[in-house]
């Protein structure tokens, strides 16, 4: 039985890092059988296969092995770790948009890493971003790959988590925030093309056209497993044309409104607006971010209108 990872897709054309070396291969170019398509099966980045050989020494998938997760934005599968990228300026960053990231994330069981890049254009914007996530319970790490703050930093994060396990991990964030100029510096090696950031509208170029696993052995040493995604930009995550998750996941996704579970006046409170609510206290208090709150009304409101038959 031949299995391996999916490294990358393009145009239906799959290539497959295989886990065992194969009449000398160790990575091979597939394409999925043709029932996939009525069975409206997919292959994602990220994804386990198991492969069948062909005489003519080709390859196809024969059957996507069962997922951990998938996501719609970034089109990942069996991701562990998602390191959300955050620009301090130019885009300015929407909190509404990082924290639906963090949101489909901590649903699909993926530990958020929040990086702030550019810090060198605003220092005290980029401190202030890191106590609003770090209060949240967040690993965050403040970056500039113009004067290389933080680089090394998250660097040694990647080093010692994959030393002892194998995950997947990938940078997400909006068009310009510069991920791939990020990787570059943290990876030389990599080379990924990076963009000039549009002066009138302050969005970036989309250099990154399509999600592609870079081994970590390769990229850290011997000693670390896994793979490392760059992922393509995005400047929005669509609540009511996708279904990411539904109303009553809502809370779950914000872990620092754990501790007012049960400690509500009404046991249905939506903690958006009532008398008595303990998440509205502790905002009023400061020990939850303004800001964070306000993502989740923005998103309750969207998933309270969303109708049955779409979710």
């Amino acid at each position: 039985m031949i299995k391996g990872t999916v490294l990358k897709g393009v145009g239906g054309l799959y290539t497959v890092r295989l886990d065992e070396e194969y009449n000398g291969q160790t990575s091979v170019q597939v394409r999925g059988r043709g029932s996939f398509r009525h069975e409206k099966l997919v292959l994602l980045t990220g994804d386990r296969v198991e492969l069948e050989a062909q005489s003519d020494g080709s390859f196809f998938c024969k059957r996507i092995l069962d997922r951990k997760n998938s996501l719609i934005r970034p089109p990942l599968a069996n991701l562990d770790i998602i390191f959300v990228v955050i620009p301090c300026k130019r885009p300015m960053p929407s909190f509404e948009i990082i924290d639906k990231m963090i949101s489909i994330a901590e649903y699909n069981k993926i530990e958020p890493v929040i990086i702030i890049t550019k810090s060198d254009l605003d220092i005290g914007f980029a401190k202030d971003v890191e106590r609003i996530y770090k209060n949240c319970g967040f690993d965050v790490i403040v970056t500039s790959s113009e004067n290389g703050e933080g680089v090394l930093c998250v660097r040694e994060y990647l080093q010692k988590r994959t030393q002892t396990s194998s995950p997947i991990c990938a940078f997400a964030g909006a068009s310009g925030a510069g991920k791939s100029t990020l990787l570059n510096a943290i990876f030389p090696t990599l080379c990924l093309e990076t963009g000039d950031l549009s002066q009138k509208i302050e969005r970036g170029k989309n250099t990154t056209r399509h999600t592609e696993l870079f081994s970590l052995e390769e990229l850290l040493g011997k000693g670390c497993q896994g793979y490392l995604a760059d992922t393509p930009g995005f400047s929005l995550l669509d609540f009511e044309r996708f279904d990411f998750f539904n109303l009553e996941d809502l809370f779950d996704t914000f872990r620092e409104f754990k501790a007012s579970e049960g400690k509500c006046k009404y046991t249905k409170c939506s903690h958006t607006k009532e008398d008595g609510c303990d998440v509205l206290s502790r905002v009023k208090s400061g020990e939850i971010e303004k800001t964070r709150h306000q993502s989740y009304i923005s998103l309750y409101e969207i998933l309270k209108k969303k109708p049955t038959w779409k979710k």
